[in-house]
C-alpha cells in the first residue's frame, strides 16, 4: 500500500519549510529554469520566493501535500476576481526590469508576467494555479496530483472554475486527466524557453 498524503492549506507557521521546500523543488520549473538560464538560481529564488510564500500566505492559498508533517509538494492558487490584478503585478515586473536592464532573470520575468497579464482569461472570478512544484526526492509518488484532486474537489463543488498554464506536453497530460482542457494558443518563450499551455477547468 502507498503512503496515505494530507493535503492541507499553510498557514504562517509553514512559512521555513515553505521556503525549504520551495528552494529545492523550483529551480527545475520550466518557467523557473528559464527565468534563471545562465544565472545561479539564487541569485532570484532568494528573493522571489520568500516574496511569493509572502503574499500566498496574506492574499491567496498556498496548499501542499506530504506525509509525516513533511512538505512533498507546494502549490500557489490566486483568486483571480478581476483584470485589475493583472495588470498590476505585470507593471510591478516591469519595473524591477527597468531598475536592472542587463539582469536577464529580471527581463525574462517581467515577459513572461507581461505576457501572461495580456493572455489570461477574462471570465471572473477564476482560480489561477500560478505554481505547482514537488521536491525532487517525492515526485513520482502522487504529492501534485493530491493536491491537484484536492482542489478541484473543492472548486467544483463551490462552482468556481480554474485556470493554469502547462510548462510541458507531460504536465498537460496530468492536468487533463484532473478536468482540465486546452483553451486558446499556445505561448513559445523566446531564448529557447518552453511553450506554455493554457488550460481551463470548467466547474
Amino acid at each position: 500500500m502507498g503512503t496515505e498524503l494530507d493535503v492541507r492549506r499553510a498557514e504562517k507557521s509553514d512559512f521555513d519549510a515553505l521556503l525549504t521546500a520551495l528552494l529545492v523543488a523550483a529551480p527545475d520549473e520550466a518557467v523557473t529554469e528559464w527565468i534563471m538560464r545562465g544565472h545561479p538560481a539564487d541569485q532570484f529564488l532568494d528573493v522571489y520566493l520568500p516574496e511569493l510564500i509572502e503574499r500566498g500566505l496574506a492574499e491567496d492559498e498556498l496548499w501542499v501535500a506530504g506525509a509525516a508533517g513533511e512538505i512533498w509538494a507546494v502549490s500557489l492558487w490566486q483568486a483571480m476576481d478581476s483584470v485589475e490584478r493583472l495588470h498590476t503585478e505585470a507593471a510591478i515586473a516591469r519595473a524591477h526590469a527597468d531598475r536592472a536592464p542587463d539582469f536577464r532573470p529580471v527581463q525574462r520575468s517581467a515577459y513572461v508576467t507581461e505576457l501572461l497579464a495580456r493572455e489570461h482569461p477574462r471570465r471572473f472570478p477564476h482560480r489561477y494555479l500560478e505554481l505547482i512544484v514537488t521536491v525532487p526526492q517525492y515526485r513520482g509518488r502522487g504529492a501534485g496530483a493530491a493536491i491537484l484532486g484536492n482542489r478541484i474537489r473543492a472548486l467544483a463543488a463551490a462552482g468556481i472554475p480554474a485556470y493554469l498554464e502547462a510548462s510541458t506536453e507531460r504536465s498537460s497530460r496530468l492536468y487533463a486527466r484532473q478536468g482540465f482542457v486546452r483553451i486558446g494558443e499556445t505561448h513559445t518563450l523566446p531564448e529557447d524557453g518552453p511553450t506554455l499551455i493554457p488550460m481551463w477547468f470548467e466547474a
